[in-house]
């Protein structure tokens, strides 16, 4: 549960972690595409997720948290090879051939897949309008992303052909993710469910550094395989590609997850997730000005339908939000002050006054209770 009890943290401090978390998530799509100039895609995944989870694990460490329970490090493995491995193997590999706006906007789109396989939601998910039409739109902005980037006129047959491979292999990475997800998510609620809250259980941290580990090992045996380890000149990667590599695995790996983590301890997680609408704007802004791509308008007017998709597909959890449903009550009773008379003014702030009382009432008890 996100707690906003557990002390107030300084404006500036929520500040910093949201510009973090906006900023550079949405810039590590760039820098993969500007690390790949001199690494290979496998290889790249392979040093940066060593170098992440090592700093990581070493941090965790040095915070005196313990480091291995079996089934919790097994259940870590698993997840990171889903949601680390999976999904990033198919962002980066996807960035050889299409653009890391593109690549941005898709992986945006991965709301659809979460509807679509969680099963035990889809009654609720498709009974509500909202999520339907969010889904429809999703839908509409993946195929405008699909059909601009093959009705391009600047490249071959040949590499339409592979620009359409990446992008199917993208949506499949997305899924991945998806997978990995709700397995973690249903995993921990049956485990709650038939041990209880005390069971033994490692922190956040630690898990997520079995996880990057998990990556790493999978980057490293694939580069291994198929040969780009044998091919990868060290000599030749150049100072500004090590400061990329060095940027994924610190900036984004580990600072930017690390400020997640955090705003989710003191913000509220529908709040937390809009970093889900900036990080494609922050990605096409960057390939705009700092890559060779041309951002056109038919990208822009996808992104515009992912990103509308995506807040449809979230307007429940919106909705039921706690600031969400005040901001509601203002405007109900400031319709109320303006349609009603003068002399029932003081009535109408009289049961202002008393309903945000109970409210703070209501919420001091749930605290206790939590």
């Amino acid at each position: 549960m996100t707690k906003e009890n557990q002390g107030t943290p300084a404006a500036a401090s929520i500040i910093f972690a949201y510009l973090v978390v906006y900023i550079v998530w949405g810039s590590t799509f760039f820098f993969i595409e500007k690390a790949l100039r001199s690494f290979s895609p496998f290889v790249l995944g392979s040093i940066r997720f060593f170098i992440a989870g090592s700093m990581l694990m070493s941090y965790c460490k040095l915070r005196g948290y313990k480091l291995y329970i079996k089934s919790v490090v097994k259940d870590a493995l698993f997840i990171g090879f889903l949601l680390l491995f999976v999904d990033m193997a198919a962002i980066i590999w996807s960035e050889q051939y299409i653009s890391s706006a593109i690549v941005t906007i898709l992986s945006s789109a991965a709301a659809i897949w979460f509807v679509l396989f969680d099963k035990p939601r889809w009654k609720q998910n498709f009974s509500s309008v909202p999520i339907v039409t969010g889904l429809i739109f999703g839908f509409i902005g993946v195929i405008m992303l699909f059909a601009e980037q093959l009705l391009a006129d600047d490249s071959n047959e040949a590499h339409k052909d592979m620009k359409l491979i990446a992008m199917i292999v993208l949506m499949l990475g997305t899924v991945g993710w998806t997978v990995g997800s709700l397995i973690s998510k249903y995993s921990k609620e049956k485990k709650d469910r038939e041990a209880g809250t005390d069971k033994e259980d490692l922190h956040v941290m630690v898990k997520t550094a079995w996880q990057m580990v998990s990556a790493g090992v999978a980057f490293t045996l694939v580069a291994l395989i198929s040969g780009e380890y044998s091919r990868f000149d060290i000599s030749a990667v150049a100072p500004v590609d090590w400061g990329a590599m060095a940027y994924l695995a610190t900036m984004g790996s580990i600072l930017a997850f690390g400020s997640y983590i955090w705003l989710l301890q003191h913000r509220p997680a529908t709040e937390v997730s809009t970093y889900a609408y900036i990080n494609p704007i922050v990605a096409l802004i960057l390939a705009h000005f700092f890559t060779s791509h041309h951002v056109t308008s038919l990208q822009i007017a996808g992104l515009v339908v992912v990103l509308l998709s995506v807040l449809l597909m979230n307007w429940n959890l919106y909705r039921d939000n706690k600031k969400f449903k005040v901001y509601q009550r203002a405007k109900r009773l400031k319709k109320l002050r303006e349609m009603a008379p003068k002399s029932s003014i003081p009535r109408i702030m009289e049961i202002s006054n008393f309903n945000n009382k109970h409210e703070k009432k209501k919420g001091k008890a749930e605290e206790e209770i939590s």
